[in-house]
């Protein structure tokens, strides 16, 4: 990468000016299904810049997106900067800036990072990096589960907003996650016929929906023994959690009915069949043996198990991009959630990266981030951009 231009773009970099864009953003509430006053606000901001802005629906009118392009006019590779707008449904906290730390509702996931890949954009610009292919960002809503289930970043991938490889700001910026399982998000319900009824005055025979419900965790425990020996390079292994359990209205009645809430995740891609039809065939046994109805009643797939090409151009451009601008390039690993990067790799069919601010508390009270992070973020993502397209053909 030409030195001369690292430098260009690396001291074309506003501190104001991103973190004004942070706080602009912040300020607006935007829990998962109501982020249309913050992609309100974003497409002003970009739009105020001088760029060109659209707004597909992308299945989700009440928010719709925001999408922006530089274009150098000239053939080449497009590299898209993808976040989500949405936050999880927890009481707003509102932007503040203390002793070189942002703070407030969605500043670590992932409005910051969003702020700072708009930044990314100013400077290319500015700068006039861009000479070959292009940059599009992509913001929307319907991100954070179990409110949203994901259609709008689906739907802008089947319309074509799509570049030729796509990075997101995350709140991961120690590692540089190579591989990622995928998820299942299940519930399960046990129930019996009948009413509640006080526990003295149970019947002879009466099912226990909680006993049922407790030697079900005892199976899914010994299921994920079993999943163990499934392992893949930097992911680990296959698995299922259970992490809610919920049965009852008093602590001496007997209930009719227990819900078992948890996850299954999985290394190998295309797995998700054989995972959801092997739950149900214990269930069904499980049934059968406690005079009960054990149901699988809901089952979200956030995302499928993906694999990075570490030879792809894109995770060149990174690397090399990090290594400009902090000296080394960062180590591989695993992603330990799912995140939008597996739809585009699994449903789009492109290289993604996740890579954003090491930042704290996303999906608590006391998300933060660093301000030199957002610094960071923003010329990797300008420096990436730079190297992508330019190699492109």
């Amino acid at each position: 990468m030409d030195n001369t231009m690292i430098e260009k773009i690396t001291r074309a970099v506003d501190e104001k000016r991103l973190l004004d864009t942070a706080v602009s953003l912040i300020e607006l509430p935007s829990p998962t299904l109501s982020a249309g006053a913050v992609a309100d606000r974003l497409a002003e901001i970009l739009v105020a810049e001088g760029f060109a802005v659209e707004r597909p629906e992308a299945d989700w009118p009440e928010a719709p997106a925001v999408v922006a392009r530089l274009e150098s006019g000239e053939p080449g590779r497009v590299l898209q900067f993808d976040g989500h707008l949405d936050t999880v449904h927890l009481p707003f906290v509102a932007p503040r800036i203390e002793n070189g730390i942002l703070y407030g509702s969605g500043s670590s996931d992932m409005k910051g990072g969003i702020a700072a890949f708009v930044e990314a954009l100013r400077v290319l610009r500015d700068t006039d990096a861009i000479q070959r292919g292009g940059v599009m960002i992509t913001a929307h809503d319907h991100h954070e589960a179990p409110w949203g289930d994901r259609r709008q970043l689906l739907a802008l991938i089947r319309e074509g907003y799509i570049g030729d490889g796509v990075l997101l700001p995350e709140y991961l910026g120690d590692v540089l996650p190579v591989a990622g399982r995928g998820m299942a998000v299940f519930s399960i319900e046990i129930e019996r016929d009948g009413e509640p009824v006080h526990e003295v005055l149970r019947p002879a025979g009466l099912p226990d929906v909680v006993g049922v419900g407790a030697e079900l965790i005892q199976r899914l425990k010994a299921l994920c023994e079993r999943l163990s020996a499934k392992i893949a390079p930097h992911v680990g292994s296959d698995s299922v959690f259970v992490g809610r359990m919920e049965s009852g209205e008093i602590y001496n009645q007997s209930p009719v009915k227990c819900r078992i809430e948890g996850t299954r995740r999985w290394v190998a891609a295309g797995s998700e069949p054989k995972a959801k039809r092997e739950l149900e065939e214990l269930l069904a046994a499980l049934a059968v043996e406690s005079g009960t109805r054990v149901n699988l009643v809901d089952w979200v797939v956030p995302g499928d198990a993906f694999t990075v090409d570490e030879q792809s151009p894109l995770f060149a451009a990174f690397q090399g991009a990090h290594e400009a601008v902090t000296g080394n390039v960062l180590k591989v690993g695993a992603k330990p959630f799912i995140d939008d990067g597996n739809g585009f790799m699994n449903v789009g069919g492109v290289q993604a990266l996740t890579h954003g601010p090491c930042a704290t508390g996303a999906h608590t009270l006391d998300e933060e981030v660093p301000v030199a992070e957002l610094l960071r973020v923003a010329k990797v993502y300008a420096l990436t951009a730079f190297d992508f397209c330019q190699g492109g053909a």
